[in-house]
């Protein structure tokens, strides 16, 4: 496993990380012992939220025995000093540990900072002070904020989405921040399931060498192709660079990424899955996805309003009560034909 250091903190960690929302969907043995497999294969960077249920729970209960073996990293979703101070007590406890070392805003729609009416970023430089957080860290879905939180200098890591589907933008904002030595947490790297072979991103990623990919895990032949990627890391050569230019040709462009920042909807459409249903019928495993129970969720594109808020919220410019319709007709002809 290799490692490197995460930007200015110092942090000697594994170039590949351990994502843990997915393990919220799992039971507490089997996220036990995905975390154990993790650690004893060479991850030694967790990434979780308070958001994600009961992830934290999950990490506490698994592997605080082994504390000193892995650099711990979860997040807060508080909209003030108050709110944060809440969150990290639970995160804590939840943990079950006595310091987080990278504490993370997750996706404000600002970038905190010191003075602010907030008062999250004093909130955490007091955290950090009384040795309860190591280093103060921001995650992002906006490029134009990622970009602000990185040239202003406050924070040690950003976490934004990163992989072979990205801009010239986005290559740009890690090489700014391995410029100003910030460190780089790569969320995203399968783009919320659309991507399905793993070894397309992991090569991609390998030229960067001041990022952390954190790989969403859930079960343990992904978790061991993972590891197996990172002990024989696979190469960039042609007919990997093919597979990834066909990915572009499809993806590139203002696909949805399943993020769920559109949601809830005023007229309940599931928009994070309705939105992206094209692309994952033709590349993920599509028979959960013509039930009949997500069928009625599907018909509900109907009732759409028309009321913009979802266009609003999207971080990726997209317009759904424009692309809806046309998933809609797609996804009606293909249980057609499918169930045919």
């Amino acid at each position: 496993m290799q490692h490197f250091t995460l930007g200015r903190t110092n942090l000697k960690i594994s170039r590949t990380g351990f994502g843990a929302l997915p393990i919220q969907r799992v039971s507490f043995d089997e996220a036990s012992a995905l975390l154990n497999r993790a650690l004893d294969g060479g991850i030694t960077y967790i990434d979780t939220a308070r958001a994600y249920t009961d992830s934290e729970a999950k990490i506490g209960k698994a592997i605080a025995h082994r504390r000193d073996e892995y650099i711990l990293a979860t997040k807060t979703g508080a909209q003030d000093a108050a709110g944060l101070e809440k969150d990290l007590e639970t995160s804590l406890r939840m943990l079950n540990t006595d310091h987080i070392d990278v504490y993370q805003f997750h996706n404000p729609p600002f970038v905190p900072c010191p003075g602010g009416a907030d008062g999250l970023y004093d909130a955490a430089v007091k955290s950090r002070e009384a040795g309860k957080i190591r280093f103060i860290s921001i995650t992002q879905h906006s490029i134009d904020r990622a970009f602000e939180a990185v040239n202003s200098g406050l924070y040690d890591t950003v976490q934004y989405p990163f992989n072979h589907l990205a801009t010239d933008r986005e290559i740009e904002l890690v090489k700014l921040c391995r410029e100003k030595n910030v460190g780089f947490i790569c969320m995203k790297a399968l783009s919320g399931g659309l991507i399905t072979n793993a070894k397309l991103p992991f090569a991609w990623l390998s030229q960067f060498e001041n990022i952390v990919p954190i790989w969403g895990i859930q079960r343990m032949n992904e978790l061991e192709e993972i590891l197996g990627f990172s002990e024989n890391p696979p190469a960039l050569d042609e007919d990997t660079l093919a597979l990834i230019e066909a990915d572009r040709r499809e993806l590139v462009g203002a696909f949805c990424r399943g993020c769920g920042y559109c949601m809830p909807c005023p007229a309940g459409i599931p928009i994070n899955n309705a939105n992206r249903i094209t692309q994952l019928l033709q590349r993920s495993p599509w028979k959960g996805w013509v039930t009949p129970e997500w069928q009625r969720e599907m018909d509900k594109i109907e009732n759409c309003i028309h009321c913009g808020a979802c266009a609003k919220k999207c971080p990726y410019g997209i317009k759904p009560f424009d692309t809806l319709p046309g998933h809609l007709a797609f996804y009606r002809e293909f249980v057609k034909t499918h169930q045919a």
